[in-house]
């Protein structure tokens, strides 16, 4: 079906980016492909679907993959059957339909009779019925778009499917399908997610690193199991190692001691037996050329053990969890930030919630915003930031600080470097090691801090943005996070959990991964019909 074998990928400025992947991919099989941000994982789904090339290595397909992307906006432009590349045949039989049976137009068709039955069935599966063909993709929601792609699926009937972060965008009803899809299907599937429910659903873990390909046979809670006995076995090696550099220390002290009064005690004996001065000093260089072999043997030795142990610990996961380091929030807890009465919002004499909104916010809740896509959960967050009046009712907003952390990740210029972008928060007047020590404690090493924003993948980002946050030292009273789990792998998850439970103010959540929201502690939920 698959085979790749010694695939490797430079960028365009000649970094690495992996070298000699070789795996292969049987049919029917279901594969989950993880590795942290970063690491090549949408790069080698685009070289397997064709949209890359490979620097180096050799591709084997038996079929044309379809390939669902992570980032839907080069599309824009085009007709959903532009995007899903079938207008050409869908007009061909039209016109066949109509009588006009031309050469071009049955070649075009190419005796596919069904497209038309087949595309109906995928819209009304993933209930996008409602939508026409014609309907430009810079008209639908990241939802929308994200089932256009997956119904493509069902109307070209491909063998080996590869999917990149394919629940992101979905609401709860559009997960639900996915899942029965990735059960059901006899294709063989490649996919990149964070979802740990998706993963669970697929019988193989490739674990991409920057040693290459790791394979375990089993879903991931397979996977986090034998990844969870490694890092018991690397960590009892560490602490062995670390013991081995103690004594090693220890044995090169009490030598060098030992040697120091042996030397000592020949040079008293030297000077009360009267050896001549040329004897002593020959004794004396005799002594130094010993004492200098014994420490040169102890440090060769000390220095093959320190270097053991670096390797070692570099084959860690990234255990230690950033935070935001902020203050906590200048309002009390409890104080009314906002209130919504009888709040509605619409276009023309629509009003896009059946019910008026009528809703607190206190400072120090936690809130999930929720509702299905296009229910109007962005145009309220702009309702409550004060960035959109409401068409109908009234609103009270206190004065506060607040952060919003959306989707694009817009907080970033993706102009700047790594570190300009840091500095660019520097209002406190942070010297260069200290922005330079906050990066690193986020993942971003001095080789990083260079490197353009724009080559950052969505993880990448949202940690700068954590980092931005912690530079600019002036904690925010209400921190809005739009779908913050989307583009984070797994590690990342974590990591950005950690940091918001460290956060003492206000929160609010769009997010449909209910294992985020529970780990995150969301007490209360605002639905959107």
């Amino acid at each position: 079906m698959l085979t790749l074998q010694n695939i490797s990928y430079l960028h365009t400025n000649r970094d690495l980016l992996f070298d000699k992947i070789t795996f292969t991919a049987n049919n029917h099989e279901k594969i989950a492909l993880i590795g942290n941000n970063g690491v090549g994982k949408s790069t080698l789904l685009k070289i397997i679907s064709g949209e890359l090339q490979a620097s180096d290595g050799l591709l084997k397909l038996d079929s044309k993959p379809y390939y669902v992307p992570q980032i839907f906006g080069q599309f824009n432009h085009l007709t959903i059957s532009e995007a899903l590349r079938i207008e050409d045949k869908l007009n061909a039989l039209r016109e066949i339909l109509e009588g006009n049976v031309t050469e071009t137009n049955l070649n075009t068709l190419d005796d596919d009779w069904t497209i038309e039955d087949r595309c109906k069935e995928a819209m009304v599966y993933w209930q996008l019925q409602d939508l026409d063909f014609t309907q430009k993709l810079e008209s639908l929601s990241g939802g929308q778009k994200t089932k256009v792609f997956l119904a493509g699926i069902s109307i070209h009937q491909p063998q080996l499917i590869l999917l990149d972060e394919p629940s992101n965008h979905l609401d709860l009803a559009g997960r639900t399908l996915l899942y029965n899809f990735i059960q059901n299907t006899t294709s063989t599937l490649i996919v990149v997610s964070h979802d740990r429910k998706l993963l669970n659903l697929l019988n193989r873990v490739y674990e991409l690193t920057k040693n290459g390909i790791t394979i375990y046979g089993g879903n991931y809670d397979f996977y986090a199991e034998q990844k969870q006995i490694e890092n018991n076995a690397l960590s009892q090696d560490i602490q062995s190692k670390e013991k081995a550099l103690r004594k090693a220390k220890e044995k090169e002290r009490e030598t060098m001691e030992r040697q120091q009064k042996l030397d000592s005690r020949g040079k008293k004996k030297q000077e009360k037996a009267g050896v001549s001065r040329i004897m002593m000093n020959t004794l004396r260089n005799n002594a130094e050329n010993s004492t200098s072999k014994t420490k040169s043997m102890h440090a060769e030795k000390i220095g093959g053990i320190s270097q053991e142990l670096q390797e070692l610990r570099s084959g860690l996961p990234e255990i230690d969890k950033m935070k935001f380091g902020l203050n906590n929030a200048d309002l009390h807890h409890g104080k009314t930030l906002f209130t919504a009465t009888n709040v509605n919002y619409g276009y023309n004499d629509d009003l896009l919630w059946q019910e008026n909104l009528n809703f607190q916010i206190l400072s120090g809740e936690r809130i999930a915003l929720k509702g299905a896509n296009g229910s109007g959960k962005t145009t309220l967050i702009k309702i409550i930031t004060g960035t959109l009046p409401p068409k109908q009712g009234n609103i009270y907003a206190a004065t506060w600080k607040s952060v919003y952390i959306d989707q694009d990740y817009s907080l970033i210029d993706n102009l700047l470097s790594v570190y300009e972008q840091a500095e660019k928060f520097n209002i406190s007047g942070l010297q260069v090691h200290d922005i330079r020590m906050r990066l690193n404690r986020f993942l971003f090493p001095q080789n990083d801090l260079d490197k353009s924003c724009s080559s950052l993948s969505g993880g990448e980002k949202m940690r700068l943005i954590l980092c931005c946050l912690t530079i600019n030292n002036e904690s925010p009273d209400l921190i809005i996070l739009d779908e913050p789990t989307n583009n984070l792998d797994i590690q990342n998850i974590e990591i950005l959990t950690t940091a918001i439970n460290e956060y003492q103010g206000t929160l609010i959540v769009i997010s449909h991964d209910e294992y985020f929201l529970e780990q995150i502690n969301i007490k209360k939920t605002i639905n959107l019909n």
